[in-house]
């Protein structure tokens, strides 16, 4: 046997330098991940007597099954939505309906949601026909 001193004790110094690192990359990332998402707001429950004698003024999109969209019973061509929701949304200061179809994509109602969003349109409702 040869006479080396043995060592008893586990040296920590390399482990703590791994955790200060790892904190420091947390501490970085961590302000990057914050996304913007939707702002969403629970109606409160409300008598059906205060709804019927408000004169609301909500303007309808309409989006059936095949994504086409339909303001006023006309449609619109997609890429001319946003454009038609900016110009309306004046006359229509209670906010934006989204009527969807049932076999309607996500992306189509999202795609109306970002459209009244960008338009100035702060009150977005959602009804699935």
């Amino acid at each position: 046997m040869s006479d080396r001193p043995t060592f008893n004790e586990i040296n920590i110094t390399p482990l703590t330098d791994i955790f200060l690192v790892l904190l420091i990359i947390m501490m970085v990332i961590a302000p990057l991940l914050d996304q913007q998402g939707l702002n969403l707001t629970v109606p409160e429950n409300v008598q059906q007597e205060q709804v019927k004698n408000k004169e609301t003024k909500i303007m309808t999109v309409m989006v059936d099954s095949n994504d086409r969209f339909y303001i006023s019973g006309e449609e619109i061509a997609p890429e001319k939505l946003e454009n038609t929701i900016k110009s309306q949304v004046k006359d229509y200061p209670d906010g934006l309906m989204i009527r969807s179809d049932g076999n309607s994509t996500h992306g189509a109602v999202v795609k109306v949601m970002d459209y009244a969003r960008n338009s100035g349109v702060t009150s977005i409702s959602i009804d699935e026909i």
